[in-house]
């Protein structure tokens, strides 16, 4: 019988998965949150009204479930992987956060902003690796 290497590989897929899933639910969060943020009017209003209106706002809300699920996602997977090679993953979204801030916020791109992004999306390689 030969060594197989599948129950090994099935699980650093599974693993990676799961990390690739919490960075998007993180990500979300950020996003849902930004976008929660940008219908509430600030003018006037002291911190505790204010955070009453972001409290109460559906997309603010969504952002914490987002992030509360992408937290559940997170323990899952670093109970499965060196925390030291997942870790590093969690900059993938930036990546995400930046492609949707300026589809959806028209947020503007610089060529230091993407020069920074391949630094980090560079480091993230190098240390996966290792």
């Amino acid at each position: 019988m030969g060594y197989s290497r599948r129950p090994f590989y099935s699980t650093m897929v599974k693993s990676l998965l799961l990390i690739l899933v919490s960075v998007v639910l993180g990500a979300s969060a950020q996003v849902a949150i930004k976008w929660g943020t940008l219908g509430v009017t600030q003018e006037g209003l002291g911190a505790k009204e204010l955070l009453m209106k972001y409290f109460t706002n559906v997309s603010v809300l969504l952002g914490l479930c987002l992030y509360a699920l992408s937290s559940v996602t997170w323990i899952f997977a670093v109970a499965k992987v060196d925390l030291s090679k997942a870790y590093p993953m969690v900059a993938v979204g930036y990546v995400l956060v930046f492609i949707c801030s300026y589809f959806l916020f028209n947020e503007p791109i610089s060529t230091i902003k993407i020069a920074g992004l391949i630094t980090i999306v560079a480091g993230v390689i190098m240390i996966s690796q290792s």
